[in-house]
């Protein structure tokens, strides 16, 4: 919460030794914290559950859930949905712990050699969903749950908190939060992923690196290390706007400094420490690579899946025709939607953050069908689109967005967890 800055007002007038215009006192700050952020957050979970509730209905009038095994996409319930895939991994880490190995497979040459392992899943979030059970009771579906909403909060706060500094509007912020929650990929927001989590600490240090709260940023980045690896892509962007400001010596030189060298830590401690378990340096790397078939590939995977699309064929890595349609649609949508936001001049720590997501998820191989997945952290891609959006009124808003949140239902969850492989 230290991340969340005051309510912006005029400066603060002296008056008998006391502050007018500053909350003194909790209530007050937590007042003002619900009134400039409170209507981003509502927008964000309105259209966010009615995108749920028809993703939900979806699942159970289908019934394909109950014909599939608990890890992989099915339960007794609709709902248990939403903890298989690597939500079953994310349960295993918080039960279970780590127990780092790189073991081969038997007479494999290719492709999957090695064993997969709980290791490939950065301990954040799983540490999270392990606390909320322990303070609150709930098993660890429920806590992961309850985590995921949480920080999903978070995350449209953070997004609105961007917006609002750069465009200097609060519409245009609050638009923002609720296309997050319509966005491709968005059924991965309420779920057992780590997600939102990783989204909520990215927007509050992009926030934090926007009004030069440096240390803060370096932190959040250090933490945001420990839940995803594509946190990467926020370390080097953290670490860039820092150099800059370095150069520039408009902050001095020991803020920037520390926040350079604090972001990076988690990352590297993480990955230092599985492969010191398992007794390979590079063995957070190598079971990625063999027994995820994760890792970058200079694109040559995301070709091959365009391609195969654009010619009608599935001869390529992880084919899921619907959801592969669907994602070279977005890919074709990045250039405009990069060329808008950079006509906006956004900060250096949101272009190169943005810039550096897109080009790790086209750059790997991985599942082309969940692109719209893996390109939830690039929120700044949303900001031109609420600047432009922000002179509808609130009823043509109110059609458009909820229009896309009962889409979203399908595009953004059904699509992924029922046509897809998370």
């Amino acid at each position: 919460m230290n991340a969340i800055p005051a309510v912006a007002s005029d400066p603060p007038e002296q008056r008998g030794g006391e502050t007018e215009g500053v909350p003194d006192t909790w209530q007050e700050r937590a007042r003002a914290l619900v009134i400039r952020f409170g209507p981003a957050v509502w927008c964000y979970a309105l259209l966010k559950l009615v995108g749920f509730t028809v993703f939900m209905k979806l699942l159970s009038f289908s019934g394909e859930y109950a014909k599939k095994p608990a890890r992989f996409g099915g339960g007794a319930n609709p709902w248990d949905v939403l903890a298989s895939w690597d939500g079953w991994w994310y349960q295993q880490v918080a039960q279970f712990g780590y127990h780092p190995a790189l073991v081969p497979i038997p007479g494999a040459t290719s492709g999957f050699m090695v064993e997969q392992n709980s290791a490939a899943f950065f301990p954040l979030y799983p540490g999270l969903m392990r606390l909320t059970s322990d303070v609150t009771g709930l098993g660890l579906y429920g806590a992961g749950m309850l985590v995921s909403v949480v920080a999903s909060l978070f995350a449209a706060a953070g997004i609105y908190a961007v917006v609002e500094k750069l465009s200097g509007d609060a519409r245009a912020g609050v638009i923002a939060a609720g296309i997050w929650a319509v966005a491709p990929g968005s059924g991965a927001e309420w779920a057992i992923y780590s997600d939102s989590t990783f989204v909520a600490l990215a927007t509050w240090a992009c926030y934090c690196v926007m009004t030069k709260r440096w240390v803060v940023a370096g932190a959040i980045t250090l933490v945001a290390g420990l839940n995803r690896p594509t946190a990467a892509a926020l370390i080097g962007a953290v670490g860039l706007a820092a150099l800059v400001e370095l150069w520039r010596r408009d902050s001095g030189v020991l803020r920037p400094l520390a926040g350079m060298l604090l972001a990076p830590l988690g990352l590297l401690g993480y990955v230092a420490w599985v492969g010191w378990r398992t007794g390979e340096w590079g063995g957070y790397f190598r079971l990625q690579h063999d027994a995820w078939l994760h890792y970058f590939d200079w694109g040559q995977g995301t070709w091959a899946a365009i391609r195969g699309v654009l010619l009608g064929r599935t001869d390529y890595p992880f084919a899921f025709p619907v959801p592969d349609l669907f994602a070279t649609l977005i890919v074709f949508s990045l250039p405009v939607l990069i060329a808008l936001l950079i006509r906006l001049r956004p900060p250096l720590v949101l272009t190169a953050y943005t810039l550096a997501t897109i080009v790790s998820v086209l750059g790997s191989l991985g599942i082309f069908g969940n692109v719209s997945r893996y390109l939830l952290p690039a929120f700044p891609l949303f900001v031109p689109l609420a600047i432009g959006m922000r002179k509808l009124s609130w009823p043509v808003l109110a059609t458009v967005l909820g229009s896309a949140a009962i889409a979203s239902g399908w595009y953004g969850g059904y699509m992924i967890f029922e046509l897809g492989v998370p």
